[in-house]
């Protein structure tokens, strides 16, 4: 769904910054070779998600949801000199691909790649995290923000995509659609949890932005 028109948002990424060569090319291959190629974040959610890690100048950065790396290394671009950035994935056809951009890029060693499922492998990451960013199985999500809030330092941010869910967020959820229900459920956690302040941007599908108090 499209929130505002097409030659809008071709206008706001013409007058955003230009998508860095690296990620270009692999936003190229993905959309040849990778299924769900609409899962990418894209040129301008890339460049949004690079500001926010900039301003913010995180130190340990968690990624869940890796699929071709494009956010990893929009993210990484924000990372203090001895930062890291845990990324997570289930896909194992997807890790060789991964690592042929984060070996090309200058955050080829602050970029550590997880495969499996993101439940069992967060509580085993010793971090105390400043930036989060969370696009992976939209039913997980209230689960996620549990595990990492108690991670998270002090006025740290967590990035949730996808949470407008084309639109069906405004819709009478259907039988058997627990993706939709769940992002309702996670989107009320975010307005009333008072261990956060958020605010949801209307930004491609989604993008909601909450600060750690």
């Amino acid at each position: 769904m499209h929130f505002i028109s097409e030659e809008l948002e071709d206008y706001v990424a013409n007058h955003s910054e230009n998508e860095p060569e690296l990620l270009a090319k692999l936003n190229k291959e993905t959309h040849q070779k990778i299924l769900q190629p609409r899962m990418l974040s894209g040129h301008f959610q890339g460049r949004v998600l690079s500001m926010l890690s900039k301003i913010i100048h995180p130190t340990n950065i968690l990624e869940i949801g890796t699929y071709t790396g494009y956010a990893a290394l929009c993210l990484a671009e924000g990372l203090s000199v001895n930062g890291t950035i845990d990324t997570i994935d289930v896909n194992e056809e997807l890790v060789d691909f991964q690592k042929k951009y984060f070996d090309a890029s200058p955050w080829s060693t602050q970029i550590i790649q997880h495969l499996g499922d993101a439940i069992e492998i967060i509580p085993t990451l010793n971090k105390k995290f400043d930036l989060v960013f969370i696009d992976a199985d939209k039913e997980n999500y209230v689960n996620y923000f549990h595990l990492i809030v108690p991670m998270m330092n002090k006025g740290g941010i967590i990035l949730s995509d996808n949470v407008l869910w084309s639109g069906k967020v405004l819709e009478e959820v259907k039988l058997n659609d627990k993706s939709t229900q769940v992002l309702l459920d996670y989107n009320k956690l975010l307005k009333e949890d008072p261990r956060v302040e958020t605010v949801l941007l209307p930004i491609r599908d989604g993008l909601t932005v909450s600060r750690v108090l």
